[in-house]
């Protein structure tokens, strides 16, 4: 069997436990706001509410990067150019 194949198959397995064994209810509140939801859903939308932070997070620092390092050569090129004329 694939590798690939046998890893997704692991981890679907995985997730199904755990979705089963954390199928209780629970009450959720934040602020005003109250829910009841089930621990497994709660776990994965925490999760993925993690993932996206983390991947505008990482945008915004490369995209920080990439303009500082454009700023900083883009300067000392147009010097280069004003010097030899």
């Amino acid at each position: 069997m694939n590798f690939k194949l046998s890893i997704i198959i692991l981890l679907a397995g995985i997730a199904v436990i755990f979705i089963v064994q954390n199928a209780a209810v629970t009450q959720v509140q934040f602020l005003v706001w109250s829910a009841q939801v089930s621990l497994a859903l709660l776990i994965f939308l925490l999760l993925a509410v993690g993932f996206i932070a983390g991947w505008f997070l990482h945008s915004f620092v490369r995209y920080r990067q990439v303009k500082a390092r454009k700023t900083l050569t883009t300067p000392a090129e147009g010097s280069k150019e004003q010097g030899a004329k």
